[in-house]
C-alpha cells in the first residue's frame, strides 16, 4: 500500500481509481481499523472477510512458511469494461509489484479510452 501513497496525485491524474483489499475480519488478528488509524492511506480500504475475492481470483494462501489463511499480496488492473488486464501475485508476503510497471500499465489504459 505504502509505494502507492506518494502516487496519489498521479493516480487521479489519470482518472483511475485504486483500492486496497486485505483477506482479514474485522475482529481479525491484524486489526485493519486500528492499523488504519496509525497508517491511514489514500484510498478505500476494503475487506475480504470471507476470503471470496481472493480465492476468485487465485491469491488465497491457505498454509505456507509466512501465511495462514490469508491472502497472497497481489495487484490487479481492472479496466473500465472490468475485463481484468494486470495481475502480479506476490511469491511471499514482502513481494510487491513493481510500481513502475504498475503505473505504465494505468497510465496506457488511461490513453485507450
Amino acid at each position: 500500500m505504502a509505494q502507492f501513497e506518494p502516487l496519489v496525485a498521479e493516480i487521479e491524474e489519470v482518472k483511475t481509481q485504486l483500492v486496497y483489499i486485505a483477506a482479514e475480519k474485522a475482529g481479525g488478528m491484524w486489526k485493519p481499523a486500528k492499523f488504519l488509524q496509525k497508517h491511514p492511506v489514500s484510498f478505500p480500504f476494503l475487506l475480504d472477510e470471507n476470503r471470496a475475492v481472493t480465492k476468485a481470483y487465485g491469491l488465497y494462501h491457505a498454509l505456507g512458511k509466512d501465511a495462514i489463511s490469508i491472502a497472497r499480496p497481489a495487484t490487479l488492473i481492472v479496466a473500465h469494461d472490468r475485463t481484468l488486464r494486470y495481475i502480479y501475485r506476490g511469491d511471499n508476503q514482502n513481494d510487491r509489484a513493481p510500481v513502475d510497471e504498475v503505473m505504465a500499465t494505468v497510465k496506457r489504459l488511461a490513453g485507450s479510452q
